[in-house]
């Protein structure tokens, strides 16, 4: 989740006061248009995925609800939030500063805050998700059911839209949630991947000591259960470390950023574009389900097939 807030009429003041340089106009009309361009990616990437995950059937249906609900907050990044970072970074260019763009800038903040405020969220819960299945092993289905899912998604969406239009209410609050939020969820993921990691090799050992003393496996279908698992976790877990590395940037910009404000257009620059690597984890994710679930993969090319076939 992150803090969008260009800090309205100040920035643009420090614009007007300071010499908007040559590199400084180049990198602003940079990003407004590669976010242009990634929120292109981002619509048609997640879409094409929405319509695999639907004619995926390998993975337990709460794993995949959760997988949608990811796809859709980064459909809708691209086809709402995106854009409207575009179009305040080019209000910034033109200095402009009239009472319509501030609406613009407050819009593209709660959209900001609610969208990737909720994908940190969802992601969070398919790492709780992956360990609950290693943990209740056959009460796993018991358990974690499609009506249980559709309602930790809809807390989840609560969240993030109230942590957004909290936003309009008071900024310094909306802010401090933003951040617990998104250290909450880290710690949550690190502690689920960390517990998974050493469970998995608690059983391993175990198993390899049963081996050695009855001479045989003890359970014949638990290697190909747990191989199968293992390569579930890791897709997941690949998802996870790329939201992150996106979002670290970011945070560490944010962190340092009251610290260096004399820097004026240049920590404005990098601020912007941290914020644009936030939105490039909305393009990116519909490469790495297609990379690391395989039957993603394959209706994802059906589906390209049957869209060519029909264009033809």
């Amino acid at each position: 989740m992150a803090n969008f807030s260009f800090q309205g009429a100040n920035y643009t003041s420090e614009m007007n006061q300071t010499d908007t340089s040559t590199w400084l106009t180049g990198v602003l009309i940079f990003l407004s248009t590669l976010n242009i361009f990634l929120s292109i990616t981002a619509s048609l990437g997640n879409a094409l995925i929405l319509v695999a995950l639907r004619k995926e059937t390998s993975l337990h249906p709460p794993t995949k609800l959760l997988f949608r609900c990811l796809a859709v907050t980064d459909l809708l990044a691209g086809l709402i939030s995106q854009p409207l970072f575009a179009s305040a970074i080019i209000t910034r260019l033109e200095r402009i500063t009239n009472m319509n763009y501030r609406y613009l800038d407050e819009a593209f903040i709660v959209t900001g805050f609610t969208l990737c405020g909720i994908s940190v969220l969802t992601s969070t819960a398919i790492s709780v998700d992956r360990l609950l299945a290693l943990l209740l092993r056959l009460r796993y289905r018991h358990v974690v059911t499609l009506r249980r899912t559709r309602a930790v998604i809809a807390c989840l969406s609560v969240t993030g839209v109230s942590s957004g239009l909290t936003y309009l209410w008071n900024k310094s609050i909306s802010r401090i949630a933003v951040d617990i939020f998104g250290v909450m969820s880290l710690i949550t993921s690190i502690f689920c991947y960390a517990k998974i990691y050493l469970t998995l090799r608690q059983q391993q050992s175990r198993v390899r000591q049963e081996q050695v003393s009855q001479g045989e496996p003890s359970e014949g279908g638990a290697p190909l259960n747990i191989a199968r698992y293992k390569k579930t976790v890791s897709s997941i877990a690949w998802v996870q470390m790329l939201l992150v590395a996106c979002y670290i940037p970011y945070f560490i910009v944010s962190i340092f950023r009251l610290s260096i404000m004399s820097n004026g257009g240049l920590i404005e620059a990098v601020y912007l574009a941290t914020v644009t690597q936030i939105y490039l984890n909305s393009s990116l994710n519909p490469i790495l389900y297609c990379w690391k679930i395989r039957e993603v993969r394959k209706a994802a090319k059906d589906t390209i097939c049957q869209v060519h076939c029909y264009c033809m």
